[in-house]
C-alpha cells in the first residue's frame, strides 16, 4: 500500500488528508483491465436503444420467411408434392396448405421490414413457427426456438423508432387531444 497525502487550502484555512492507495503492477493491471472493460461493453450495451435492436431482429425474420417462399414459388409443383408427402398439416388439404404458407411468407415479412403492423406480422409468424415446429419439423426445434424468440421480442417491444408503426403512432398521438381520446366517462 502507498500512502499519498493531499494538501490544499481553501477560503477558510487549509485542509490535509491521507489517502491509502493500492500499489498498481503491470500484472494487477492487465487484469483489472479485463473485467473493467467488460463492464463498460456491458454498460454500453444497456444504453443501446431498443430501435437499434428490432431492426436486425425484423430483418432477420423477414429474411428466414421471404427465402422460404421464394424457394417454394420456385418450383411450385415440389412445392405442393412436399404438402402432400412430407409436411402433411392436419385439418388442411395440402393445396390450401400451400397456398397459405405462401401468402403468409410472402406478405408477413414485407410488414416486418417495413415496420407496418409488426406485432400482428409478429403473432402470425410466430403461429407459424408453431405450426411448423409441432407438425412438421419437431427434431428443428433448436431453429424454430430462435426464430420464435426473435419474434417474441418483437411481438411484445414492436418495432422500434424506425418503422411505419412509430409515424403512425406519432400522427394518431398528435391529432388526437388528450381530453378527447375517447376512454374517459
Amino acid at each position: 500500500m502507498l500512502c499519498r497525502i493531499y494538501v490544499g487550502a481553501r477560503r477558510r484555512g487549509a485542509f490535509w488528508r491521507i489517502d491509502t492507495v493500492p500499489r498498481v503492477t503491470r500484472s494487477s493491471f492487465r487484469r483489472a483491465s479485463v473485467p473493467g472493460r467488460a463492464l463498460s461493453v456491458a454498460r454500453w450495451l444497456e444504453r443501446m436503444p431498443y430501435w437499434m435492436l428490432a431492426i436486425p431482429l425484423r430483418l432477420a425474420v423477414a429474411t428466414v420467411f421471404w427465402n422460404s417462399a421464394m424457394t417454394k414459388l420456385a418450383n411450385w409443383d415440389a412445392a405442393l408434392e412436399l404438402f402432400r408427402d412430407e409436411y402433411r398439416v392436419p385439418l388442411l388439404p395440402p393445396e390450401i396448405a400451400a397456398y397459405l404458407a405462401v401468402s403468409i411468407e410472402l406478405s408477413m415479412p414485407v410488414l416486418l421490414v417495413l415496420g407496418l403492423a409488426t406485432r400482428p406480422a409478429a403473432f402470425v409468424l410466430l403461429g407459424m413457427t408453431s405450426v411448423i415446429e409441432i407438425f412438421v419439423y419437431p427434431q428443428a426445434w433448436p431453429t424454430h426456438i430462435q426464430w420464435a424468440a426473435m419474434l417474441l421480442v418483437l411481438l411484445c417491444r414492436g418495432a422500434g423508432l424506425l418503422s411505419l408503426d412509430h409515424l403512425i403512432r406519432r400522427y394518431w398521438s398528435r391529432s388526437i387531444p388528450s381530453g378527447e381520446s375517447g376512454n374517459g366517462p
